[in-house]
């Protein structure tokens, strides 16, 4: 039995009439194994390390650069798909897929930032009580991702 994670994309932005952030889900991408933040998490945070979001493609970009969210997404699933198995696209209804662990990646469409969130579903809380909810492990910078691994020696 593989260790299952879910990896979600959103677009974000302020809605400054509202004065609310909105976010909307881009995709739902289910992993079938390796899926714990040694693995999954940080090839995770390794491909948003590798390029950066833009508004428009310029001739003269040297590095991978997503243009904006979708174009993201789309070349996230380009990255983990292999082949038949190991990587699906879930409905983005779907909250229960039978995941251990769980990735959210927002994308501002203003400020270009992502925010990499990383999630254990399901976890023994500190009286040894195993919980059924979400828990949330990191929220930062993908590029602080790998130091907070080291740190906390998660594997």
């Amino acid at each position: 039995m593989g260790t299952r994670s879910l990896t979600r994309v959103f677009s974000t932005y302020n809605d400054e009439k509202k004065n609310k952030q909105v976010k909307e889900q881009l995709v739902n991408m289910y992993r079938q194994y390796d899926g714990y933040p040694s693995g999954h998490g940080d090839e995770l945070a390794d491909f948003l390390n590798s390029g950066k979001v833009v508004n428009g493609i310029g001739g003269n970009e040297t590095q991978r650069v997503f243009n904006g969210a979708g174009c993201l997404a789309a070349q996230m699933i380009a990255h983990f798909k292999g082949g038949a198995g190991g990587i699906y696209i879930e409905p983005i209804s779907a909250k229960n897929c039978g995941q251990d662990y769980e990735y959210e990646i927002y994308v501002d469409w203003v400020t270009h930032e992502i925010t990499f969130k990383c999630f254990e579903n399901g976890y023994i809380n500190k009286k040894g009580e195993y919980k059924s909810g979400k828990k949330l492990l990191f929220e930062g910078k993908p590029s602080e991702f790998s130091s907070w691994l080291e740190k906390y020696e998660i594997v």
